[in-house]
């Protein structure tokens, strides 16, 4: 399921998109894209999974998801306002043939001190383009679009290391398996889906299937099939009146108990307080 922030918008000419967005209380399962993904919260400190590895980001600092990267994002705030810029990488060899091969390693749990000033100066920027857009300049897409390419050039001089080009073509076979399972999870999710289902449709033994999956996702299939249903409920719950019973069966959950533990474990609370409350009480709920 691709999160609602990355439909992005003012998509400009030289591949780079953007949005401010603002999320309560929310979840979004593993998944990854083709583009190289920036995001700068305003406020809030939600959690990141990139790559199985789990960390806060705390607000007015920055971090880089390469393309290809699985990741997803967990805000517990009752407000959280952020920028998410979206780097096309076809767009971006026109200007360095081999952009692909620079891998960005940039986490604010993992900045070595004598990258502390570069690391500060790509927060200046992004702050920059936020008050722009406050601002509403009428150039709002021509200056933000400078400062977001001054942004990623400072990213891969400061925070980049040349990767070798098989590891980066050599595994694109994996990377359209998995494209595939999570398009077919998309369609498919409000349906009873085995291992057996999902193993076959791919044309893989069902062993082989779950150590691959597990290999690239950082978690199992039955676990992101469970975290894809549960989103999709929580959504319902918040938009629209179907009781909680209806919900389940329709986003292709059979047994109560599971249920309710699964969404409890991803949102802290029982289903029927995010319908009582909404996402903002929801928050502290214990």
């Amino acid at each position: 399921m691709q999160p609602v922030y990355e439909n992005l918008k003012n998509k400009t000419e030289t591949g780079i998109q953007y949005v401010f967005c603002t999320f309560s209380d929310s979840y979004e399962p593993l998944h990854w894209h083709d583009e190289l993904e920036i995001l700068y919260y305003l406020n809030g400190s939600p959690d990141i999974t990139i790559d199985g590895t789990t960390f806060p980001l705390p607000s007015r600092r920055t971090v880089v998801i390469n393309s290809g990267q699985v990741h997803n994002t967990h805000h517990h705030d009752t407000a959280s306002m952020f920028l998410c810029i979206h780097i096309n990488l076809n767009e971006m060899e026109k200007y360095i043939p081999d952009i692909r091969l620079y891998h960005i390693d940039c986490r604010p749990d993992c900045i070595p001190e004598d990258k502390a000033d570069e690391y500060l100066e790509l927060g200046l920027l992004l702050e920059k383009i936020t008050r722009l857009y406050m601002q509403e300049a009428p150039a709002l897409p021509l200056e933000s679009s400078g400062l977001i390419l001054q942004v990623y050039a400072k990213l891969i001089r400061h925070f980049s290391r040349k990767i070798a080009s098989e590891d980066v073509y050599g595994d694109e076979r994996s990377r359209q398996r998995i494209r595939d399972i999570i398009s077919y999870v998309e369609a498919h999710y409000q349906e009873p889906i085995s291992l057996d289902d999902i193993s076959g449709h791919m044309g893989l033994n069902k062993e082989y299937f779950c150590r691959f999956f597990k290999k690239n996702m950082g978690i199992s299939f039955l676990q992101f099939l469970t975290e894809v249903r549960i989103t999709n409920i929580y959504h319902d719950l918040l938009h629209t009146d179907i009781p909680i019973s209806e919900l389940m069966e329709k986003h292709g959950f059979q047994n109560q108990k599971l249920f309710n533990r699964a969404f409890k474990e991803i949102y802290g609370c029982p289903p029927s307080h995010i319908r009582k409350y909404g996402p903002k009480q929801a928050v502290n709920f214990t």
